[in-house]
């Protein structure tokens, strides 16, 4: 495995979670507390992303979800849904170089029939392009939805017309080939999952901080704070047993 990432914090964790999840709210609030159009607080929460995955990569997490668009958000005005694709399209395309330059695997995970054709076909390219990098993986979850992901696939296992048992299963799951979730962080001090993930976080440990996301985004105390509140979970997956969950 390439290692294009160099340790910047002196503190050590002792557990560090192989799959964290994250719910980027409060893009909108964070904007119009500083008087800006609220749009301007999603470009905000891109504006320091890359440095953000390879931070957590550099201390060994190795798949980072971020949930930026769900299944309910196109009830959104269509000023701020255009606005969006057209965000996540700039975005993607910047995240081409990104994977090539750090060795990284991404991946968009969701349903596609309702993107526009060119992010659509971006989305795709970035996973083809990106297939084989072996330094970590990032996830987007756009027009994703927990529950739309379990009846499609739900639907899909019916076509295979084979029983199926949780391995199995996962394969229909735009999600399968993914980690469970160990720690999933939402911003904003909004204390629910939202449709998110809901297959994948069966025993994730839950951290809702108050800070919007173009906060946390930018924060490298604040990534330490969260990987140090995943020091103190006592995890036993519904056993007396505690598991051990090193990095790498």
């Amino acid at each position: 495995m390439f290692n294009f990432f160099k340790k910047k914090s002196s503190q050590e964790f002792v557990k560090i979670p192989q799959h964290i999840a994250f719910i980027c709210d409060g893009n909108r609030r964070w904007a119009e507390n500083r008087g800006l159009p609220p749009l301007m607080g999603h470009r905000a929460g891109i504006s320091n992303f890359e440095n953000l995955v390879d931070w957590f990569i550099a201390r060994g997490v190795s798949t980072i979800t971020f949930y930026i668009f769900s299944t309910e958000n196109w009830n959104r005005s269509k000023e701020e849904v255009d606005f969006l694709m057209d965000l996540f399209y700039e975005e993607l395309n910047k995240n081409m170089k990104h994977a090539v330059e750090k060795n990284l695997r991404y991946r968009v995970v969701g349903s596609r029939d309702k993107l526009p054709k060119k992010l659509a076909n971006l989305c795709d390219k970035l996973e083809q392009v990106s297939a084989e990098n072996t330094n970590g993986t990032v996830v987007f979850a756009l027009n994703y939805g927990g529950q739309d992901e379990i009846i499609r696939a739900v639907n899909e296992a019916i076509k295979n017309g084979e029983p199926v048992d949780k391995e199995t299963f996962e394969t229909f799951m735009d999600t399968g080939d993914l980690l469970p979730v160990d720690l999933m962080v939402r911003t904003s001090n909004e204390n629910r999952i939202s449709n998110f993930l809901l297959w994948k976080l069966a025993y994730a440990e839950l951290l809702f901080v108050p800070e919007h996301w173009p906060e946390l985004v930018k924060s490298e105390k604040l990534w330490e704070y969260v990987l140090s509140e995943y020091q103190k979970r006592d995890r036993r997956f519904g056993g007396g047993k505690k598991k051990n969950y090193s990095g790498k």
